[in-house]
Order: C-alpha cells, then sequence, then structure tokens
C-alpha cells in the first residue's frame, strides 16, 4: 500500500483506461441526450429562443410588475391576532411613524432658546405643506412636541418626537422618508443640535452592487486560475449575469402578484450568483475534457450537457425539494423568502441546460483562446488530471481513510456542537452597525429614557362586556418586576378595543425582555382578566420572534422529515444506493450544524464579531435557520451530487469503489474546490452589507458550504466510501424494483444498462 500512490503517478493514463470506453465509443442516448444533442445542432434558434424569453418578461415587468413589501405574518399567534385588532379598531393610526431623535453636545441641555427655536423650526418645516400627504406621495399628518414631560429626557439633553405618516412607509415612499429627514438636519444643524431617526418610516433599503461586484471579482480570479484562458472564464460569468437578471425579472413579476419582503433580492443575488457560476463550471469543465479527448465541439456540448448537465438538473432538484418545505412552517414570508431565494437556481438549470450548450456548441475549440499571459495552459487530458495536487489528495485520503475519518467527524461534531448555544429571537436596531441612523437614534433614546424604551410590549386587550379589563391589566403591570413603566389604557373610539403600552428595563433583544413576555402572557394577563370574557393579546416585536420561534420548533420536525426523506429517495433514484443517500443526508446536516455554531459564536457570543462590523451581539433572528438550513440541503448536495456522479461514472463503467474515487476525485474534485471558493466568497461578500440578517445570512452559508465541499465531501465521505468499499453501492432489492431507473448516469450507445444493485464487479487488475 506504501507505493500505491507513485504506481498511480507512474502508470495514471493505463490505470485510467481500464475498463473503460474511450469517449467517442460511449456517446449517451435518451430524452435528456437528444434534448441537448438539439441544442448543440442548433445554437442560433436556442439563442434567439432565449433572447425572446427574457424580452418577454421585460415586458411583463412593464405590466404586471410590482414593488417590494415587508409582510410578516404568524397566522393563529397572539400576535397576529392583536395586529388584526389593532388594524380593524385602529385604522386611522396605521401610517408609519418616524423618530426624530434631538440631543444636544454631550454635558448640554437641549432647551436652550436657540436650541428650541432650531428644533420648533424643524417641525414647522415637517409640518408644511411641502410635506403634506397627497394621492401619489406619503406625507407627514402631524408631529408631536418634542419638549413633553415624556418625550424629554430627565437630563434634557435628548428629546423625541413622533411624525406621523398618512400610510404605510414601503421602498416607494424612501424618498419623501429622506426628504423629512435633510430638511430636519438643515433646520437644526446651525445650532448644534444632532438629530437621528427611527422607527418603521426608517428602514433603509439593502444595499446591492458592491458585494456582487466584489464575488464576481473573486470568482473572475478563481475561474483564470481554473481554467487559463480568457473565453473560458468569461463563459460562466456571463452565464451566472444571465441567469440573475432573469431571476430579477421573474421575482418582480412575482411581486406584482403577492407581497415579496424586501431582503429577499439580497437573497436571489447570493445564491444566483454562486449557483450560476458553479453549475456552468462543472458543464464548461466537462466540455473541454471532452474537446480534449477528441469529441467534435457539437458532441462535447452534447455530452457535456448529459452528463454535468444532468447533474446540475438533480442538484437544482434538491434545492426545489428543499425550498418547498418550508411551506410547513405555515408563514407566508418564509415560504416566499424561500421561493424568491430558489429563483436564481431555477434560472440557472433552465439556461445551463439550453443557452449554455448552444454557445458551448458555437464556440468550440475557440473556449481555449486568449490565454492568461504567466499561467501554465491546463491539460484536461485524463493522464494529466491524475498527477494534480487534487488527484493527490484523493490518494491520500483513501490510503489513510481510517485516521481521516475518524478526526475529522470527532473536530465536525465538536464544531457542530456549538450551535446548541444559539438564543433565537429579535436583534434590535442596537446590534445593527453604527453608520446607520436608526441604530444612532436607537442609543439616544436608550441613553435618555432607558433601553427598554425601544421595544414597548402592546398589550392589546377585546374588552367585550368586561368594561374593567383593560384597567385591570394595567394595575397588575405597572408595578411588576423588569417593568419599567406602563401607560393608561388607550381606546378606540368604540371603547371596545385597549392597547396597554409596557416598557420593559432590558433590550428588545435581551432573554429578560422574552422572560417578562412569557409571564405577561403566562400568569399576569390571565390572572388580571380571570371570570371575565375578556380577550386579551401580548404583541411586540420580541412577542413576534417569540411566536415565530414556536411555529419553527413545532413544525420542524415534519420539515426535517420532507426534505430528508425526498431528497434521499430523489439520490437513490439518482445513485442506485441507500448509503450514498444516507451519508448525503447525515453529512448535509453536519455542515449546516457546523455554520450555525459558527454563526452563534460569531454573531451572539461575539467571537471575531468585529470582522462582519458589527459592535454588539444579539440574538439569532428566529426565520434565520430554517431558510438557511432549507438552502443549505439544497446547494450542498449539489457538490455531493456533482462528485458522486463521477464517481459513479467510473464505477458503472469498471473501476472498484476506491479507485473510482481516487480517479472521480481526480477528474472533478479541481472544479469542486473552485467551485466551493467561488460560492463562499461570494456569499461570504455579503457579510460586507449593512443589515445585520444579510450579514447572518452571508457568514452562516459562507462558512457552511466551504466546510461542507472541501472537509465533508472532498475528504471525509470519500474515506466513508474507502472504507465501505463496494458497500457504497447497497441498494435493498426491492426498493430497486420499487424506484424508477432514473439514475445520474446517462444511458450510452453500445453499452450494457448501468449495473444494478446488488451486482458484481469483476477485480480490477491494476494496482492492487
Amino acid at each position: 500500500m506504501a507505493d500505491h500512490d507513485s504506481e498511480l503517478d507512474d502508470t495514471a493514463t493505463a490505470g485510467g483506461d481500464v475498463g473503460r470506453l474511450a469517449a467517442h465509443e460511449r456517446l449517451s442516448t435518451g430524452a435528456l441526450s437528444n434534448w441537448m444533442r438539439m441544442c448543440a445542432s442548433h445554437p442560433w434558434r436556442v439563442i434567439i429562443a432565449w433572447l425572446g424569453i427574457i424580452a418577454g418578461l421585460v415586458l411583463l415587468v412593464a405590466t404586471v410588475g410590482g414593488s417590494l413589501k415587508d409582510q410578516f405574518e404568524i397566522p393563529g399567534s397572539d400576535t397576529q391576532r392583536a395586529t388584526d385588532l389593532i388594524e380593524a379598531e385602529f385604522a386611522s393610526e396605521q401610517g408609519g411613524v418616524l423618530n426624530l431623535v434631538f440631543a444636544a453636545p454631550e454635558g448640554e441641555r437641549l432647551d436652550t432658546p436657540e436650541r428650541k427655536t432650531a428644533v420648533a423650526a424643524a417641525i414647522a418645516k415637517v409640518k408644511a405643506a411641502e410635506f403634506a400627504a397627497t394621492e401619489d406621495k406619503a406625507g407627514i399628518t402631524s408631529v408631536a412636541d418634542p419638549f413633553d414631560d415624556m418625550t424629554f429626557s430627565d437630563d434634557g439633553r435628548i428629546a423625541y418626537a413622533e411624525a406621523q405618516f398618512d400610510r404605510v412607509i414601503y421602498d416607494k415612499d424612501r424618498d419623501e422618508v429622506l426628504a423629512v429627514q435633510d430638511a430636519v438636519r438643515k433646520a437644526v444643524e446651525p445650532a448644534g443640535v444632532v438629530v437621528e431617526f427611527n422607527g418603521d418610516a426608517e428602514f433603509p433599503p439593502i444595499e446591492q452592487g458592491t458585494q456582487e461586484l466584489l464575488g464576481l471579482f473573486m470568482a473572475l480570479i478563481v475561474l483564470l486560475i481554473v481554467f487559463r484562458t480568457l473565453v473560458a472564464t468569461s463563459i460562466p460569468l456571463a452565464l451566472a449575469i444571465v441567469a440573475l437578471m432573469t431571476a430579477f425579472l421573474l421575482l418582480f413579476i412575482l411581486a406584482g402578484l403577492t407581497d415579496i419582503n424586501t431582503i429577499t433580492p439580497l437573497l436571489v443575488s447570493m445564491i444566483g450568483l454562486g449557483v450560476g457560476i458553479d453549475y456552468s463550471l462543472f458543464i464548461v469543465t466537462r466540455f473541454r475534457q471532452l474537446l480534449h479527448e477528441g469529441l467534435s465541439p457539437p458532441d462535447a456540448a452534447a455530452e457535456a450537457g448529459a452528463s454535468a448537465g444532468r447533474a446540475t438538473l438533480f442538484a437544482g432538484m434538491t434545492v426545489a425539494i428543499s425550498v418547498t418545505g418550508l411551506a410547513f412552517f405555515g408563514m407566508d414570508f418564509i415560504t416566499k423568502l424561500g421561493i424568491g431565494s430558489a429563483l436564481g437556481v431555477l434560472t440557472t438549470v433552465l439556461i445551463a441546460n439550453s443557452l449554455l450548450i448552444a454557445v458551448l456548441a458555437k464556440l468550440g475549440h475557440k473556449i481555449d483562446r486568449l490565454k492568461v499571459p504567466f499561467l501554465k495552459a491546463i491539460d484536461d487530458s485524463e493522464a494529466a488530471r491524475e498527477t494534480t495536487l487534487v488527484a493527490r489528495w484523493g490518494r491520500f485520503v483513501t490510503a489513510h481513510a481510517k485516521a481521516v475519518f475518524v478526526i475529522l467527524l470527532a473536530a465536525g461534531l465538536l464544531l457542530a456542537a456549538t450551535s446548541a448555544l444559539v438564543r433565537l429571537g429579535a436583534s434590535d436596531q442596537g446590534t445593527q452597525p453604527t453608520e446607520q441612523t436608526a441604530r444612532r437614534a436607537y442609543d439616544l433614546l436608550a441613553e435618555g429614557f432607558g433601553p427598554g424604551f425601544n421595544g414597548p410590549i402592546p398589550i392589546v386587550v377585546d374588552v367585550n362586556s368586561d368594561q374593567g379589563a383593560a384597567n385591570r391589566v394595567y394595575e397588575s403591570v405597572k408595578g411588576l418586576e423588569g417593568v419599567a413603566s406602563a401607560g393608561e389604557p388607550q381606546f378606540n373610539d368604540a371603547k371596545t378595543v385597549a392597547i396597554v403600552f409596557v416598557t420593559p428595563t432590558s433590550a428588545p433583544q435581551d432573554e429578560a425582555t422574552s422572560d417578562l413576555v412569557h409571564t405577561l402572557r403566562s400568569d399576569v394577563v390571565p390572572a388580571a382578566t380571570e371570570g371575565g370574557d375578556s380577550v386579551v393579546y401580548v404583541a411586540g416585536l420580541t412577542a413576534a420572534f417569540a411566536d415565530i420561534a414556536d411555529r419553527i420548533m413545532e413544525r420542524l420536525p415534519l420539515f426535517l422529515l420532507y426534505i430528508i426523506g425526498v431528497t434521499f429517495i430523489v439520490l437513490a433514484m439518482a445513485f442506485r444506493s441507500i448509503v450514498i443517500s444516507l451519508t448525503a443526508a447525515v453529512t448535509t446536516i453536519l455542515s449546516a450544524f457546523i455554520g450555525f455554531g459558527v454563526l452563534t459564536l460569531v454573531v451572539q457570543e461575539g467571537y471575531l464579531l468585529g470582522l462582519t462590523g458589527l459592535d454588539r451581539t444579539g440574538p439569532i433572528e428566529t426565520f434565520v435557520p430554517p431558510i438557511a438550513f432549507a438552502i443549505l440541503f439544497g446547494l450542498s448536495m449539489d457538490y455531493m451530487v456533482f462528485l458522486m456522479s463521477r464517481i459513479r461514472e467510473e464505477h458503472v463503467h469498471g473501476l472498484s469503489t476506491r479507485d473510482a474515487v481516487e480517479h472521480g476525485i481526480a477528474a472533478i474534485g479541481r472544479v469542486v474546490v473552485a467551485a466551493a471558493i467561488i460560492m463562499g466568497t461570494v456569499f461570504a461578500a455579503f457579510i460586507l452589507t449593512s443589515d445585520r440578517i444579510s450579514k447572518e445570512f452571508g457568514l452562516l452559508l459562507a462558512v457552511a458550504i466551504l466546510t461542507d465541499a472541501l472537509v465533508v465531501r472532498m475528504t471525509l465521505v470519500p474515506a466513508f466510501f474507502t472504507l465501505l468499499g463496494e458497500k457504497t453501492w447497497y441498494m435493498p432489492r426491492w426498493l430497486d424494483r420499487v424506484l424508477p431507473n432514473i439514475t445520474i448516469e446517462p444511458p450510452h450507445d453500445g453499452e450494457a444498462a448501468p449495473r444494478r444493485a446488488g451486482q458484481e464487479l469483476e477485480p480490477e487488475p491494476s494496482e492492487a
């Protein structure tokens, strides 16, 4: 065994050819292969068809496309019932609120004559006709007095005023909000007054562009190293951009039919860019290999689509399965976030398996033109692949399979265990980057009025016939431990519904606030309303995220059972092995929990927090884990499909499991590594955004994908399959008969059908 590596180096070509047919002797057949051959034979038809499709989508966006709106509903929860009741009974007060937070310099007072005059001028400016509401634009309907006893801090330094808009503020109203802010700043700055803004009307749009460009730049560098030619490098980048543009067109068409949240475009960009580059990278690599093995450009393009393209179809299917599983949580916004993030995968799969094939067939050998100076040309022949660093790594893993498997599994489980520290909740504006005005306003309000001021807890009382219920609730909560203050009940005009606002002593994201919500719901409110027919709901941001967490934990087993079960069946059909299917599911869960663990250590516990651009820790948003898990389950399966499809191809054509693993890694490992680095870099670039949730998604997905591809797929799984040997391909005969024979390896001309479960292979007489 000690000489195994050197023997392979010296006899790579011979060892690689044993038991296999030459490329031109095993052209694929079947419906998918026929489709690919049609695309390769009639490239201009395919290109023109896609131009027509994109033009049609642009027309649809112009006619039925919509804008993005943040709508969060939690059907059946106390928070949703309270929200519905407030909207029904306090409809006239449901416009957006912009808090104008004024502050004097440190150690000084705001109520000096000059500063009071400046603040008054700012308030008068906001009330002026130019900021009044019209039919076409949002406007201010009222502004409170910032020097009221309730809105002026005890030390005299900080005050705030609520500016009420006539409608809920969405992205399209952003200019009106910014105009109000600019007018107020100009009015108070000459007097040395600082003003910051928060409230539900102040939500900075998630900035896009910089992170996408950075991701593309890093992808360009990796692709140049992989392909060494400018033409080949440009193809995956161009396809990713086209697929992303198409995904955005579909997204805004969808937004015209239903509410789509404002964070969705970020997920579309993140997933679309990574998947778009990766999928086309696999197909282009396979195309160049087939060209170098002697196939004509049309045949090479068709075969690349039939093999690597077939793998992208299975990979895309796993993403679709994972995303549809989000519907089990019964929360519209989570389902739509998942569907939106899958648009990039959908468009990539469709374009890669049609337009890309046509472009490759048209380019032919021109794909090797414009070689990059100072970089040696890549030899994609089989003999050369067996001598690469990644091929040597594959042989190292198989030669030391037991030690590699045990060490990596133990390390992975240890890191994954840190996810047990996670606390799901709602990070408040105090955890956002300090360049946001909402964060600075949050800090000023917390300093002037206490940390709980930024997250009041509304208790909504539907009094029915119990007219004293609201007052009893108020009396019960105003002296409660953990409550800084409680406002007297505010009734609607009909006196049928009241709201008691409770200000906690702790910040909205603090665990103490979550405990207070639980105490109010389980003890205080039931005791105050006992014996009456009133119905009371405890709502607010902290309560909403608690309800989301409860719903997620309640439906999590069903969600996991669905995506793991259905994906298991799909992969069992693809690879004709329950061992591969189970391994894929278990190791993907391991990668996901490693990602969650790292996210928890950084964002919640504060280790290396500064590298993310944040300066304050907080809980992980409750909806991040299920959405990220669905995306990760789909994307990490991609690498399993790409690697195992090549290993299975080698095994089907006669190699033993160990040799198939080695040759499979040698053939596709370099591309898997490059694809993982590209996708990980694209995800990591989103840590640069100013939005905390975007940072969480970027960090979690980057860590999990890099871990999954480089550690799990390229090392842990090959070591495990080497230890199992031919048991890797085990499939119960009854299940093999039941499942459709739809395999990842396409059928070929002049070749026996792929080996089915239980069929023995002749031993290979080479390196043993």
